[in-house]
């Protein structure tokens, strides 16, 4: 048989159904195998689009996506979504072709060093020099990709290896029988996390996106709710616990000065959950903030912004199974004063919608409120990289889990759409809206069409104020010239038409609701042009 076949045989054995890419002539034999086989090819416009929606289909499931392309300026492309998925701690395998590697006529054309260029951004990357290693290379492939820390794995398949016959006998070397269970921590662990646990009055839960792993919003929300205790989230924790309990006290979406951090001062003990030091950590965790408990599937990076004083290693949901099965004496927690802040924070994002009643085009904090407003729990957001994403990390309370999906991680922009798309995929009967910037749905316009193609009804919110705007407002906080971050937008009205999208001019923002609305009710892509600024102020309030 041939050697593309066998890759794609094991594909499918590994539980692969669809392959995201851009085929070039490197990949023919493989694309030829693809097509006798179960396993769907989604043809995207660009390189960058097929990683994100892998990166995104590896986020929901746990199980790695699976992206391809071919050498040179085809791979140079995939390298921000392989980062992204690196840092993001998303399974991913990104397959690259290559010019034949034991008789090429066209000498060094387009050839770079892949595989060297991919391994700072990568668990894992190689190349396939031989076809009777196919099997082997692919079982340490998903391995990889999906034990703990889970990230991105490069595969390099050269022309000439993918075309290559291979014995039979490799079709039927059975590997990866033996499901992958993650350590349990022993009893005296847990039990020292218990007495830790008695000693403390006022601690606090902080979730961060490692906790995001079957099993563990489960049994961390019955040990919340058991308690009664306070948590809180980081940006990508968002999504694990929903945010509808009592004792959620909201965002740290900063690192220092927010709402959230006058609440937390009030605690003596902060218990991080799944930190991940790829994320912005809060101030209060470091060498002179308060006492930290790691718990998580991996020994904690000690540094000087996130100093634990214990690990407790292992499965995250075992652990809070554990710890909702015992009875901890808890006589002494009070979290009387800790709650009362976060009422009165509470307010005070209530209350400062009103620093908008002035303007009538749309801010972050109404943005926020709509969007909420609107959505149902089950919903699914998507946001692109700007400064709104902090207003709408921090005042719109996620659900259910995976419902609110944001970076900040690599915290790139251009995913978002991608995302969606992957998103609407897996979810086919939710509602799934993107929100972007006019700059950012410039950098992304190739794969309207893909989004047209695939027959998905999303919804763009496209945040529009000429500008690259956070860093413009950056700019005017400072009080450096306004300079060098003004550009032109085409017409959002023809341009959405030509990609055979329905679409709303939204200048005013009292019209954005009712708009979105009525968006949220159709069957095909519909684009928002909303007209949008930023607070003057240069506060996040």
């Amino acid at each position: 048989m041939k050697a593309s076949d066998l890759f794609i045989k094991i594909l499918e054995n590994k539980g692969v159904k669809t392959i995201y890419g851009v085929p070039w002539e490197e990949n023919l034999d493989l694309l030829e195998s693809i097509w006798k086989s179960s396993i769907e090819l989604i043809l995207t416009r660009n390189e960058q689009t097929a990683v994100f929606m892998a990166a995104t289909y590896g986020r929901f499931t746990g199980k790695a996506g699976v992206a391809l392309a071919t050498l040179g300026p085809w791979a140079t492309n995939m390298m921000t979504g392989v980062a992204y998925a690196q840092l993001g701690g998303m399974p991913l395998i990104v397959i690259t072709g290559q010019k034949p590697q034991n008789k090429s006529k066209q000498g060094a054309f387009q050839i770079i060093d892949v595989v060297a260029m991919m391994k700072p951004v990568t668990k894992f990357a190689t190349s396939i020099v031989s076809g009777t290693r196919i099997p082997y290379i692919l079982e340490n492939a998903f391995r990889i990709a999906e034990e703990e820390k889970p990230g991105s794995v490069h595969l390099e398949l050269p022309e000439d290896i993918a075309g290559e016959e291979v014995s039979e006998e490799y079709s039927i070397i059975e590997l990866g029988t033996l499901p992958q269970r993650r350590p349990v921590p022993d009893k005296k662990s847990i039990q020292i996390l218990i007495w830790e646990l008695e000693k403390y009055k006022h601690p606090v839960i902080l979730v961060w996106s490692g906790a995001n792993r079957k099993r563990v919003t489960k049994y961390l929300t019955q040990f919340i709710q058991k308690y009664n205790i306070p948590y809180f989230t980081s940006q990508m924790g968002k999504w694990v616990v929903h945010g509808r309990q009592e004792n959620y006290l909201g965002t740290a979406a900063l690192t220092s000065g927010d709402y959230i951090h006058e609440a937390i001062k009030k605690s003596d003990l902060i218990i991080s959950v799944g930190y991940d030091n790829s994320e912005k950590p809060t101030d209060i965790l470091g060498i002179h903030g308060k006492p930290v408990i790691n718990i998580n599937f991996m020994k904690s990076h000690f540094d000087y912004v996130y100093s634990p004083y214990l690990d407790v290693i292992g499965d995250i949901g075992n652990i809070f199974w554990h710890l909702s099965e015992k009875n901890i004496d808890a006589s002494a927690w009070d979290f009387s004063e800790i709650y009362s802040i976060n009422k009165e924070n509470k307010k005070k994002i209530e209350e400062n919608l009103s620093l908008e009643d002035d303007f009538s085009y749309l801010m972050p904090r109404k943005l926020t409120k709509d969007l909420r407003e609107v959505l149902a729990d089950d919903d699914i957001l998507t946001l692109d990289n700007g400064l709104y994403k902090v207003w709408i990390a921090r005042n719109y309370p996620a659900r259910k889990p995976n419902t609110l999906l944001l970076d900040n991680a690599l915290a790139t922009m251009w995913a978002w759409y991608a995302s969606a798309m992957e998103a609407k995929r897996l979810n086919p009967d939710k509602k799934v809206v993107c929100v972007t910037w006019d700059g950012g749905l410039m950098m992304n316009l190739w794969d309207l069409e893909t989004i047209v193609r695939l027959k998905l009804d999303i919804v763009i919110v496209v945040l529009n104020n000429h500008s690259y705007g956070m860093i413009k407002w950056k700019q005017q906080a400072q009080h450096f010239w306004d300079y060098g971050l003004d550009f032109w937008n085409p017409d959002f009205v023809q341009l959405a038409e030509s990609f055979w999208a329905k679409w709303y001019k939204i200048e005013d923002k009292n019209d954005f609701k009712s708009i979105f609305q009525t968006a949220l009710s159709g069957k095909w892509l519909v684009i928002l042009d909303v007209d949008f600024e930023y607070p003057e102020d240069g506060r996040i309030c």
